[in-house]
């Protein structure tokens, strides 16, 4: 049998460079692939707060047009869960519980305006507040998203509304309030 010699063979495998060339290509697609999934992650979590708060800022309008007023806020949670009239003192509602501590009703009534308070998606802290005068409230929240024009100011990095030492687990950015007042307003 007849063999050709060493230059003239065919060899069907890869070289050493073309595996290299492969392999970094790869790379750098997947990054760019997982970068843009981590992405769009951080901004459907961001969407869920919006949509969590907005529910939330109806059910306060509701409870308001049925009383008069906004339920108590008590370290950043709503003071309605369920809620009974003075003298006694409502309980204070668990963001995402699974029990009664989380369902936002009138006791006396009977009336529900959130069957179960939402729980952020990332373990963040949504937090309630009442306007001074009790006639306001303001919602708020963290995002992830730096770059979105929902933030307070515009400005998702160094927006803090809160008095110091609280928090919604990172810097309160984002906002929805009765139509009385602002995301600033003391």
């Amino acid at each position: 049998m007849y063999s050709l010699p060493y230059q003239e063979r065919k060899s069907s495998a890869f070289t050493l460079i073309e595996l290299l060339v492969s392999v970094t290509i790869l790379g750098i697609l997947a990054t760019v692939v997982l970068g843009g999934f981590r992405s769009s992650q951080m901004r459907s979590r961001d969407a869920k707060r919006k949509s969590d708060l907005k529910q939330i800022a109806n059910a306060l309008e509701m409870f308001y047009s049925d009383k008069g007023f906004y339920p108590p806020s008590n370290n950043g949670k709503i003071g309605g869960c369920p809620y009974y009239a003075p003298p006694n003192t409502p309980i204070v509602c668990n963001w995402g519980a699974t029990d009664y501590t989380s369902e936002f009703k009138d006791a006396n009534s009977g009336v529900t305006y959130f069957k179960s308070l939402p729980k952020d998606p990332s373990g963040f802290s949504y937090y309630y507040r009442l306007t001074s005068d009790g006639k306001g409230f303001q919602l708020y929240a963290h995002l992830e998203n730096d770059q979105d024009q929902n933030c307070i100011d515009s400005n998702c990095s160094t927006v803090s509304v809160l008095p110091s030492g609280v928090s919604c687990s990172g810097v309160c950015n984002f906002a929805i309030t009765s139509t009385n007042v602002t995301a600033k307003t003391n």
